[in-house]
C-alpha cells in the first residue's frame, strides 16, 4: 500500500497564514466556521481518508462488476460510503433546510482534495452529487427541491452528470436524446448516454441523473439544448421511492484507470424526467453543474500530485542506491539513500511545488467560489469575475502538472514504480483522465483565451492582473524575495503582450486562436502559480524574522519557492515562443500528407 497522510499543516498555512480565512468566513457569516472547528473538521477527514479510503484504493483497480444492468462496486468502497454518510460528511456544505450543516463551501473542497488522494475512484461517487445538487439548488421549481434535495444532501441518494452521447462529446449541440411532454407536466426521455461516471452502482438507494435533451420544437445546435431531472426510481410527492424508472445501464467501460469508478451507458427509455431551467435554455443551467465539476477536477490534479510525492518521497528516503556525488552520507550502509542524488531531488521538488502551489491555488478559488455564492454587491461581482478567468486554469493547469507529478512518481521508485505493489503506476492511470473529462485542456484553453480573455477584452484578465500587481509591490520591498518579484512582474507584462499580439492575429484568422490557446494557457497556469509561491514566500519570510518556532516548514517554502521561480517558471518561455509561432505551422500541411 502506498504512503500518504492528509497535509493537515499545510493546508492550515495556506487557509490562515496566507489567505485569511477566519475572517473571510467572519464576513460571510459563518461564524460556526471557527478555527477549532475546522481543525476538528480536518483532524476527522484526516483519519476517513488515511485509515478507511486508502487501504481500499488498490480493491479498486479489479474494477466493479457487471451484471445484466445491475453494477457491484470493489470491495470494501459500499462499506466506506455507509460511513461516509453516516458521519454526515455529504451534507457538510449545504443548506440546513434540506438537511445540511450549513458550513462554506470552500471546506467540502478540502475534504474532497484529501478524499481523493487516498482513493481517487472511490472519491467520484460522492464528488459528482455535488453538481447534481447545485444544479437543483439554483433551477429546479419548489416542488422538485424538496423532493430531491432532502436525501441528495443526506448521501442516500447520489446524483450524475449525463451529457455525452456515442457520437457526441465535446460537440453537444449534436445530441439526439429526445425529451417529448406528458400529460402531467413531466416528460418522457429517450436516448443513449455515454462515459457516465457513477451512472449506475450499488452505493445509495436512488440515482439522479441531470440530463440535457431536446424538446420537439427545439432549434438545432446548442440553442436548443433543455435540462431534466432523470431519478433511476422514480419519486412520488412526499420524497419517498415509487417504482423503476426507464433508466438502465447497458453496460460499464472497461478503462485505463480508475476501475473503481463505474463509467456507464445508461439507456433511458420512456423514462420520466421534469424540467429545470427554462427551455431550450439547458446548456447555461448545465454550467452551474460544469464549474462545478471543474473546479473539482482542478482539485483532482492537486490531489494527484500531493500524493506522488508522499509516495515518492517516503521511497526516496529509504531506498538505497549508489553515493552521493559530494560524498558519503550513510556511512553505515553499502549506499546512500535516493534523495541525496540531484535528479532525484529534481523530481522530488518539481511533485512538491506543484502540489504546495496547487493547494494555494485551489483554497483561493475555493475562497472566491464562497464570495460567489455568499457574497453580495461589488464583491461578489468581483469574485465572480476572477473564477471565471481562473477556472479554465485550474482545471487544465493542474491536471496537466498531475500527469507529471505522477510520472516522476513511477520514475522515483524506478523498476519498483511499475509494477503494482507500491501503487504509482495505478495512481498515474487514475490521474490520467484528469485532463480529459468535463473539457479537455483543448477545450478549457479556448474557453480561457477565445471566451473569457479575449471575449472581455481582456478586462476579466485585467481583474487578476491587479492581484498580481499588488503582491509583486509587497514583494518588493523585501530585498530576499526582489528578484522573485522582477521576475514574476517581467511575465505578467510579457502575457499582456502576448495576448495583444494573438488578438490582432486572430482578428484577421480565427484559428489563430486555436494554434495559440493551449500554450497560452500553460503560460498563464505558470504565471498564476508563480503569484501563489510569490505570497507563500513572503509569508515564510515574515515567520522567520519573527523568529517561529517552526523554522524547518517555513524555510522549506523559501527552498521550494527558490525552486519553482529557478526551475519551473522558465518553462512559460517555451509556452511563449509556441504561442506567438502562429497557425501557419500547424495548419499548411494538407490533410493527405498526414
Amino acid at each position: 500500500m502506498r504512503h500518504y497522510q492528509a497535509p493537515q499543516r499545510d493546508t492550515l498555512f495556506v487557509m490562515k497564514e496566507l489567505l485569511g480565512f477566519e475572517q473571510h468566513y467572519q464576513t460571510l457569516g459563518f461564524d460556526e466556521a471557527s478555527p477549532d472547528m475546522v481543525q476538528a473538521i480536518f483532524a476527522e477527514s484526516a483519519k476517513f481518508a488515511e485509515n478507511v479510503l486508502l487501504p481500499i484504493d488498490a480493491n479498486g483497480d479489479a474494477g466493479c462488476q457487471f451484471d445484466e444492468g445491475v453494477v457491484t462496486t470493489p470491495a470494501g468502497f459500499k462499506e466506506a460510503y455507509q460511513q461516509y454518510v453516516e458521519s454526515g460528511w455529504p451534507g457538510m456544505t449545504h443548506e440546513l433546510e434540506f438537511g445540511g450543516q450549513g458550513l462554506p463551501y470552500s471546506l467540502a473542497g478540502m475534504v474532497s482534495e484529501w478524499n481523493s488522494s487516498a482513493n481517487h475512484a472511490w472519491a467520484m461517487y460522492p464528488g459528482l452529487t455535488q453538481g447534481c445538487i447545485e444544479t437543483i439548488r439554483e433551477y429546479a421549481p419548489e416542488t422538485l427541491k424538496n423532493n430531491y434535495l432532502p436525501k441528495l444532501v443526506e448521501g442516500t441518494w447520489t446524483g450524475t452528470m449525463c451529457l455525452t452521447e456515442p457520437h457526441c462529446g465535446s460537440d453537444l449541440g449534436m445530441l439526439k436524446t429526445k425529451a417529448e411532454p406528458n400529460d402531467d407536466g413531466s416528460y418522457r426521455l429517450n436516448g443513449t448516454k455515454i462515459f457516465i461516471s457513477a451512472g449506475e452502482h450499488d452505493l445509495s438507494d436512488n440515482i439522479v441523473h441531470i440530463v440535457i435533451a431536446r424538446l420537439p420544437d427545439a432549434p438545432a445546435g446548442t440553442k436548443g439544448i433543455s435540462l431534466f431531472v432523470v431519478p433511476k426510481f422514480n419519486v412520488d410527492e412526499e420524497g419517498e421511492l415509487a417504482g423503476r424508472n426507464g433508466v438502465h445501464c447497458g453496460s460499464i467501460e472497461h478503462k485505463m484507470g480508475i476501475n473503481g469508478s463505474a463509467t456507464c451507458v445508461i439507456n433511458f427509455d420512456d423514462a420520466k424526467g421534469y424540467l429545470i431551467g427554462e427551455p431550450n435554455r439547458g446548456l447555461n443551467a448545465m454550467f452551474t453543474f460544469m464549474n462545478v465539476a471543474r473546479i473539482g477536477v482542478g482539485v483532482e490534479g492537486l490531489s494527484a500530485c500531493e500524493a506522488a510525492y508522499q509516495g515518492a518521497l517516503s521511497y526516496a528516503k529509504e531506498r538505497t542506491q549508489f553515493r552521493a556525488m559530494d560524498g558519503v552520507k550513510n556511512p553505515n550502509a553499502a549506499a546512500d539513500t535516493i534523495i541525496h542524488h540531484p535528479d532525484v531531488r529534481r523530481m522530488l521538488l518539481t511533485q512538491k511545488a506543484f502540489a504546495e502551489g496547487g493547494r494555494a491555488l485551489v483554497l483561493h478559488c475555493m475562497q472566491l467560489a464562497d464570495l460567489t455564492l455568499y457574497g453580495q454587491g461589488e464583491a461578489k461581482q468581483v469574485a465572480d469575475a476572477k473564477l471565471a478567468l481562473l477556472t479554465p486554469i485550474l482545471k487544465a493547469f493542474m491536471t496537466e502538472v498531475a500527469q507529471e507529478a505522477t510520472s516522476y512518481g513511477i520514475q522515483v521508485y524506478g523498476g519498483h514504480g511499475f509494477i503494482k505493489e507500491w501503487g504509482m503506476e495505478q495512481l498515474a492511470r487514475d490521474t490520467r483522465i484528469c485532463t480529459l473529462y468535463e473539457g479537455t485542456t483543448g477545450i478549457q484553453a479556448l474557453d480561457l483565451l477565445g471566451r473569457k480573455v479575449l471575449g472581455s477584452q481582456g478586462k476579466l484578465l485585467e481583474a487578476v492582473g491587479q492581484d498580481l500587481q499588488q503582491i509583486l509591490a509587497e514583494a518588493g520591498r523585501v530585498p530576499s524575495l526582489a528578484a522573485y518579484a522582477q521576475s514574476l512582474g517581467g511575465h505578467l507584462q510579457e502575457l499582456q503582450t502576448i495576448t495583444k499580439t494573438v488578438a490582432a492575429k486572430a482578428a484577421a484568422n480565427p484559428l489563430e486562436v486555436g494554434a495559440a490557446s493551449v500554450d497560452y494557457l500553460m503560460y498563464c497556469g505558470y504565471v498564476v502559480m508563480g503569484h501563489m509561491w510569490l505570497k507563500m514566500a513572503i509569508v515564510a519570510q515574515q515567520q522567520l524574522d519573527a523568529g517561529t518556532d517552526e523554522a524547518d516548514f517555513y524555510l522549506a517554502k523559501l527552498h521550494t519557492a527558490a525552486f519553482y521561480f529557478a526551475r519551473l517558471l522558465p518553462r512559460a518561455q517555451t509556452h511563449k515562443a509556441a504561442a506567438l509561432a502562429g497557425m501557419d505551422s500547424l495548419m499548411a500541411m494538407p490533410e493527405s500528407q498526414f
